[in-house]
């Protein structure tokens, strides 16, 4: 008697870096690092939505990033599951699409490591002054500044979920002051302390550095707005690789240009990518990256895939599967 099979849709999108493509190679690769037998499971693999009806008429669970949302009870019968293939959600709101006995769940975790790394690098260069430089180096201006070592200064990371821990581990191996905010206050590894979002204002006046790794929630929106960064000290510099909006960037632009804040390196923006004609490109003091502070290029649809199969045996045993989307919390 053959045994049932757990049918798996992967929906890519070729407009995607190919950091993202989960593709065979990458699922079978991760298949052997999780112990999974790939007969029980037949997987089909869409782009750009060339086989997606057809695959939803008999999928269990649809992995991807975007696609059609409309009737997906009546076009997708036997689906149970839904993985996004990022952390980040509100592309998806409202889930009132959601059909009923389908779970959600996220990509979370996935950047952890990488984002670690990020941080990591982005204290470093702005305790050494690099977006001055840079600004400096644009304007053919020879304009000496001196730094101190980092080890001892003081880091706020307002959110403390995967990518902020490990960003707080790298940060504590540099012998700095770690302080995390969260919504409770509750404690959490790597760091030296952590605040509830109630005490923020309070916490930033603490900071040499704030780096941000939020979700953009209703409740994140502009969190970090006038008067939090009116709060920040002159020399504090900044690092956002959470969600734009978090931040009122027309403020903190504002403050770069006069020197009330030393400098930041942003990772995301409203729009994507920045325009050319774009004001952005000459704020002072701004370092940008285009949102790749934390996609392993080796790893991270190995990673998105292992994530599955370790949910696919969860999934088996009926046991809750790991990151579930909470609509209330929208992530």
């Amino acid at each position: 008697m053959s045994r049932p099979v757990f049918h798996l849709h992967i929906e890519n999108l070729s407009a995607q870096a190919p950091v993202f493509h989960v593709t065979p190679q990458r699922v079978a690769t991760a298949a052997v690092e999780s112990g999974v037998d790939m007969a029980e499971l037949s997987v089909t693999y869409g782009w750009d939505g060339d086989i997606l009806e057809r695959a939803m008429t008999t999928a269990n669970c649809l992995m991807g990033w975007r696609f059609p949302r409309h009737d997906l009870a009546a076009r997708a019968p036997g689906l149970r599951w839904i993985h996004v293939t990022g952390a980040g959600i509100e592309h998806l709101l409202p889930m009132d699409w959601v059909p009923s006995g389908v779970t959600l769940t996220n990509n979370s975790g996935v950047h952890a490591r990488k984002a670690g790394e990020y941080i990591a690098m982005a204290i470093l260069a702005l305790n050494a002054n690099i977006p001055h430089f840079a600004t400096c180096k644009a304007a053919r201006s020879w304009d000496r500044r001196f730094a101190s070592c980092i080890a001892g200064k003081t880091v706020v990371i307002v959110g403390t979920g995967n990518m902020g821990a490990s960003g707080a581990r790298r940060c504590k191996g540099l012998e700095m002051q770690v302080v995390g905010v969260n919504s409770t206050g509750r404690p959490v590894d790597g760091f030296d302390m952590v605040w509830a979002v109630d005490a923020l204002d309070e916490v930033l006046g603490l900071a040499d550095f704030l780096v941000v790794a939020l979700p953009l929630t209703d409740k994140t929106r502009h969190m970090i707005g006038v008067r939090q960064l009116d709060r920040l000290p002159r020399h504090c510099g900044l690092v956002n690789i959470g969600r734009a909006a978090v931040i009122d960037y027309g403020r903190l632009f504002e403050r770069l240009s006069i020197g009330a804040i030393a400098g930041a390196i942003l990772d995301v923006f409203d729009e994507e990518p920045i325009p050319a004609a774009s004001p952005i490109w000459n704020v002072p003091n701004l370092i940008i990256t285009p949102h790749v502070s934390s996609d392993d290029t080796e790893r991270y649809a190995i990673d998105t895939a292992k994530l599955f199969f370790d949910n696919y045996k969860r999934f088996k045993e009926d046991r809750a599967l790991v990151n579930q989307v909470d609509p209330a919390r929208q992530y």
